[in-house]
């Protein structure tokens, strides 16, 4: 997933931005690269490429399309009616309080398992210096890091969060130039069983259709966070040119991803890629390059955990605006005197990391892939909510009624394939459960607030 270290700035985003903004589109498109990268790409691309092979590239393409329409109606939205709510708040706009509710509570759960998953990866890279350590100590102690980070503060999110986006960029970049140097001789080693660049249909698609298709979500994943950007397009200074800024962002988010996965794949079997280390040090593993594996795992990391610890920030602050708005118990907008923090907020996110930590003690061989899967799933829900919200909403053309329903069948097909691999399907089955729980909860509360007469 995508790496959601911007997500620290969303509530002062959301109340600083119904003014004229000091962003150009340029600096967004930058800003939205940076945000966006993260071990969502680096480690759990793997996943896609295992199920099938070189179509990955291709995948990446279709999800770049699919991310593209939802940030072009989540800036339609935001820019014309800034909320600090962000698209929970367009939720209930367009169809009253139950679907705010729901929305919260749903986007709440996506921030949770995706920290889990963030919070997983850093453990499996870690494991590549210390492959004894069972993953669940190192989930462990960087989920006390993390916390420990929350309470000293954030403000230092904001100073480094440019050249972490760098440190992330960098890597991509490092590894286009290592492996075309290595396709061109430059640097000796290398496995003789180098696929090369495929040369039909079925070296393509390996594993034909089905493969493809479940591979989606896992493309669809490595762009995520772009609800954020669109949440900060209220930051221009010429609000039309949030879809601009979004094209370019997605046009250089999607050359990065495209040509990194399409030399991976092009360097190294499919079959040997696996969601225990990231592609590309699998791609360059043949070769003579101690260092590479090194400062790859350990840019990762970096980049990683200040992403886990702003996401943890931010869902701490999403249950406080919740509860703000009565859709969380009152409790969760209360700030003790330990830095002004929400600490009940921040208990209770700690609850689901430690969750993460006890199912990685439980299933150490597929928590990643479980957890990823379902993660990328609920991203999926929270992402169609935003399509189906701007129908209601904006008043749009023939133009975009297409754009949108495009979106959606794109967004049900990254959902629907995962059923088709009996090795990703538990992730389906989670977020099936976690969106019954939540559905059946909303139903509760909607028949309460009309028992006591509370605005709906």
């Amino acid at each position: 997933m995508t790496d959601l270290s911007c997500t620290a700035q969303d509530a002062s985003s959301s109340s600083e931005g119904k003014g004229k903004g000091e962003l150009k589109w340029w600096q967004l498109s930058l800003l939205g690269i940076g945000c966006t990268i993260g071990t969502g790409y680096f480690l759990g691309s793997g996943i896609g490429i295992k199920q099938t092979g070189p179509s990955m590239v291709l995948s990446f393409l279709i999800a770049a399309l699919g991310t593209y329409i939802v940030f072009h109606f989540l800036a339609k939205m935001t820019t014309a009616d800034p909320q600090e709510g962000s698209f929970c708040y367009y939720a209930g706009k367009a169809f009253g309080r139950w679907a705010r509710f729901g929305c919260g509570w749903n986007y709440w759960s996506t921030k949770i398992l995706i920290m889990g998953s963030q919070l997983t990866a850093l453990s499996i890279l870690s494991r590549f210096w210390f492959p004894n350590v069972p993953l669940w100590v190192f989930a462990a102690g960087y989920a006390v890091l993390s916390i420990f980070v929350v309470l000293l503060g954030t403000q230092w999110f904001d100073k480094i969060e440019n050249v972490l986006a760098v440190v992330k960029t960098a890597a991509i970049v490092m590894f286009i130039l290592l492996a075309a140097a290595a396709i061109f001789g430059w640097i000796h080693g290398g496995s003789n069983e180098r696929p090369g660049f495929p040369g039909s249909a079925a070296e393509v698609f390996p594993g034909k259709f089905p493969a493809f298709w479940s591979s989606l979500l896992y493309a669809f994943y490595a762009y995520g966070g772009v609800e954020t950007i669109g949440l900060m397009s209220i930051q221009l200074q010429d609000k039309k040119d949030a879809p601009k800024a979004g094209k370019v962002m997605l046009t250089g988010l999607s050359i990065l991803y495209m040509l990194s996965i399409g030399l991976a794949v092009f360097m190294v079997q499919y079959t040997k890629m696996n969601e225990k280390e990231s592609p590309f040090v699998t791609a360059l593993s043949s070769y003579h390059l101690a260092f590479f594996p090194h400062v790859f795992n350990g840019a990762i990391i970096l980049a990683g955990f200040s992403a886990m610890s702003a996401s943890l920030f931010a869902v701490v602050n999403l249950l406080v605006t919740m509860s703000k708005d009565g859709d969380a118990p009152k409790l969760f907008k209360v700030k003790l005197n330990f830095k002004q923090l929400p600490l009940p907020s921040l208990a209770l996110a700690a609850v689901g990391l430690c969750a993460s930590i006890v199912t990685a003690l439980l299933l150490p061989g597929k928590i990643y892939e479980y957890i990823t899967t379902a993660a990328g799933i609920l991203q999926m829900y929270n992402w169609s909510f935003i399509i189906i919200a701007a129908f209601k909403i904006l008043r749009i053309r023939m133009r975009d009624v297409i754009l949108g329903i495009t979106g959606l069948v794109l967004l049900l097909g990254a959902v629907s394939g995962t059923l088709v691999k009996p090795d990703i399907r538990v992730g389906f089955f989670v977020s099936l459960i976690m969106i019954v729980v939540i559905g059946l909860v909303t139903w509760i509360m909607t028949r309460w607030w009309k028992k006591h007469k509370v605005s709906t």
